[in-house]
């Protein structure tokens, strides 16, 4: 199979997949919505704990040190307007002081101060906010638990590099592009083998081998460009360009092989839907270890698209160079090979 002909092969594809106007108008809606959903989610994360906060006898320079202990206070006029704001969902709890709080210390009293809780606030902030409770009272009280702790972080330490919800949520957009150009091939396969075109293609000069390179390559390109323009747009390629892009075309590489599969699989374009969302649905598994890290098992790690969106996370969010992807890309790469060849066998089958 020579170039001129590879070439003119791909074309045809491209052409027939943006002349079927579902598939064009998909396209571009969902690579505009997606884009759009990324700006629109927040681009910061908040590790301040919010309080709301009365306290009229304390110096100015203890709440300007609370402030700096990772709280973030919101200084009330009263105590009513304090108990307004936790009633109206402004602030998650309130803390008000006595009047006479310093005096009633400085006496040897016990103060009593009231700690306001939103009534849907999760039974574990309530413990949280109470522990803090205890903690403000020891600070005031210049007094410290007679104990040692130890302090053991389980997992990664994310104190100081929380992830902002758009940077999480990009990995899972760049499978979500990729997938919805896989279900666009397959309809495009599904459509040339009911009709009888892609047998026609073989009754000329044409090999099956270059038929099938010319679909893959077809696929491959047009998942590629798509998520290459995501990624650009959003500002995913300023961190390790060439391994980004040497992991977008592995994952290019990998859905066009499923592709090949929901396109044996389906019978008209309803069948490529189901099959097509059943595979979404599938790959989109390990999404989870990024949005709620730790809730996930290690039994992910056998869904091919965990080494996708795992070293696109680990590249962009973390900083990650070719050394610590490099098995998450030589796995992958295995992954994108066999279903790549599983789907030229099944689907050869089919033609025959």
């Amino acid at each position: 199979m020579n170039l001129r002909i590879l070439v003119a092969l791909v074309q045809k594809d491209i052409s027939l997949y943006f002349k079927n106007r579902f598939f064009a108008l998909i396209t571009v809606i969902g690579l505009v919505g997606f884009i759009g959903v990324f700006f629109l989610m927040p681009k910061s994360v908040e590790e301040n704990l919010p309080v709301g906060w009365y306290a009229p006898s304390l110096p100015e320079a203890f709440t300007t040190r609370l402030q700096g202990e990772g709280l973030e206070l919101t200084l009330y006029s009263s105590e009513e307007a304090l108990r307004t704001a936790v009633l109206d969902g402004d602030e998650p709890i309130g803390i008000a002081l006595p009047e006479d709080f310093g005096p009633q210390l400085a006496r040897g009293e016990t103060p009593r101060a009231v700690l306001y809780l939103r009534s849907d606030l999760a039974d574990e902030y309530r413990d949280a906010y109470l522990l803090l409770m205890e903690e403000l009272g020891f600070m005031l009280a210049g007094q410290q638990l007679n104990i040692e702790t130890e302090e053991v972080v389980l997992g990664q330490d994310m104190a100081g590099q929380q992830i902002a919800p758009r940077q999480r949520m990009l990995p899972i957009l760049v499978l979500m592009i990729l997938m919805m150009e896989a279900m666009g091939l397959a309809a495009l396969l599904s459509a040339e083998i009911e009709t009888g075109t892609l047998r026609a293609l073989l009754v000329t000069d044409l090999t099956v081998a270059g038929l099938f390179v010319s679909k893959g390559v077809t696929g491959i390109l047009m998942a590629f460009f798509q998520v290459l323009l995501l990624l650009v747009i959003t500002g995913g390629l300023q961190q390790e360009p060439v391994l980004i892009l040497t992991v977008l075309l592995l994952g290019a590489f990998l859905v066009t092989g499923i592709s090949f599969l929901i396109a044996a699989a389906s019978r008209d374009l309803m069948s490529v839907f189901g099959w097509g969302m059943l595979a979404m649905i599938g790959l989109a598994i390990p999404s989870f270890n990024i949005l709620l890290p730790g809730l996930a098992t290690d039994w992910i790690k056998g869904i091919p698209s965990y080494y996708l969106v795992d070293t696109i996370h680990q590249v962009i969010n973390f900083g990650a160079g070719w050394e610590q992807a490099s098995t998450n890309l030589l796995v992958l790469l295995a992954f994108s090979a066999f279903f790549f060849g599983l789907g030229i066998v099944i689907l050869r089958r089919k033609l025959q």
